[in-house]
């Protein structure tokens, strides 16, 4: 049950300060004024807003971007190392600066709009502003839903259009041109391969051989290796071994073109996959 406390300020006046129980059933206050009817009514909107399930403690949302940044959402955020990794950077060359040192209650659409209008001014481009942007909306995601703001000022906010790049493939003769170049038979294998499956570089190069079934044919994607700087990775190391592919918390399958497409004997794959 919440109540009001009087109290006699410096200046010698009364005050009234509104005292509540959030859920957790600390003791918060939900401001301090010159009528006791007003600290009533304040006291009384705080649970209302408790007992439909709002945290109630507007301290939270008085913290500074940067200090919710740094201090809880990127520690406590399950992401890749290498997304980490992408993250922080876009963080303290583009999102930082701007936001770090404003309240979290008081960021509006309208400081969103303007930090987009400024990058874009500043020719910085597109697919940057729309990957800033990304970041910035997960950071209010997460803020709104454990109740820090109660607004999330980037929904609405545009971002400049991303042109569409083409992607450019490269003909037969031009893949029989640099075919003919490899050194030996094992690049040859792994080149055809990575043509025939599609695999990316960081899956195709942590292939096993007990990933390869045999009898029936199929190579089974079960890991994939990504490069990251130290600082951003468990041990230290520059690289990091993931025990699944891309976007994917499952094995994925595909029939292996030593196999099939290239009539290549099963040893000859074995022999690659071993190296």
């Amino acid at each position: 049950m919440g109540f009001t406390r009087e109290r006699v300020a410096s200046d010698g006046k009364v005050r009234y300060t509104a005292v509540y129980r959030d859920l957790k059933g600390r003791v918060r206050s939900a401001g301090t004024f010159t009528q006791r009817r007003e600290a009533d009514r304040a006291w009384q909107r705080a649970e209302a807003r408790v007992a439909q399930g709002y945290l109630g403690d507007t301290a939270r949302g008085r913290q500074t971007f940067r200090d919710y940044v740094e201090k809880t959402w990127l520690p406590n955020h399950e992401i890749e190392a290498s997304t980490r990794q992408s993250y922080t950077y876009i963080l303290r060359c583009r999102i930082l600066p701007e936001f770090g040192s404003m309240r979290m209650i008081d960021i509006l659409p309208e400081h969103v709009r303007e930090w987009v209008a400024d990058m874009k001014r500043g020719g910085v481009s597109a697919q940057t502003i729309r990957y800033a942007m990304v970041v910035l909306s997960a950071i209010f995601t997460t803020a709104l839903n454990d109740q820090v703001t109660s607004l999330h000022p980037c929904k609405g906010v545009k971002t400049p259009p991303v042109p569409a790049q083409p992607r450019t493939i490269i003909t037969p003769e031009q893949f029989a041109a640099l075919y003919d170049c490899l050194p030996d038979e094992q690049s040859k294998l792994l080149v055809e391969t990575a043509v025939e499956s599609g695999l990316r570089w960081g899956e195709l190069t942590e292939l096993r051989v007990r990933d390869l079934e045999l009898a029936t044919r199929m190579l089974t994607v079960r890991r994939a290796v990504v490069q990251v700087d130290p600082k951003f990775h468990p041990q230290g190391s520059r690289y990091l071994v993931k025990p699944y592919p891309k976007e994917m918390s499952k094995p994925q399958c595909c029939h292996t073109c030593g196999l099939s497409a290239f009539s290549v004997a099963p040893s000859s794959v074995l022999l690659m996959l071993a190296c």
